[in-house]
């Protein structure tokens, strides 16, 4: 067990600092969904789209913590400078954040109707949504920044 833990450290690293990260975006997101409405009327529904400056607000705040953490924490530096990398890493983030925006519009309008209560704690749809985008993309976000930005 011990082997297989140090064989995909990297993996493992990976998914601590892509689950703070969530803690990040799925909290910031969570005070953003409740107090921009109370400013913007329309972010509960802008033209069908849902929270749609909470959600881009608290990606943000999440991709900045996900940069950091791998950086100090996940991969090594690659070939390129500090300055070409953060360039790939927000290009790549950009992507995963339209990626992300998109499969919470679907989640929110197809596969979460209702708000899923474990009877302690109630979580509400757009919370259900957001976690289920942010899974998704994590994989695809792995794969490329490994690959492409810290060449590991």
């Amino acid at each position: 067990m011990k082997e297989l833990l140090l064989k995909q450290k990297q993996v493992l690293l990976f998914v601590i600092a892509g689950g703070l990260s969530a803690v990040i975006e799925i909290g910031s997101f969570k005070i953003f969904s409740v107090y921009l409405p109370l400013i913007f009327s329309e972010e509960n529904n802008f033209h069908g789209i849902h929270f749609p400056l909470s959600n881009v607000f608290s990606t943000s705040c999440g991709i900045i913590t996900n940069y950091f953490l791998s950086i100090w924490f996940v991969f090594e530096r690659g070939k390129h400078s500090k300055r070409k990398e953060f360039a790939y890493f927000m290009f790549v983030s950009f992507f995963s954040t339209i990626l992300s925006l998109t499969f919470f519009q679907l989640f929110f309008r197809f596969a979460f109707k209702d708000n899923l209560d474990l009877g302690f704690f109630v979580i509400s749809q757009a919370i259900l949504s957001k976690i289920a985008a942010i899974l998704l993309v994590s994989i695809l976000n792995y794969s490329v920044k490994k690959k492409v930005i810290f060449n590991g």
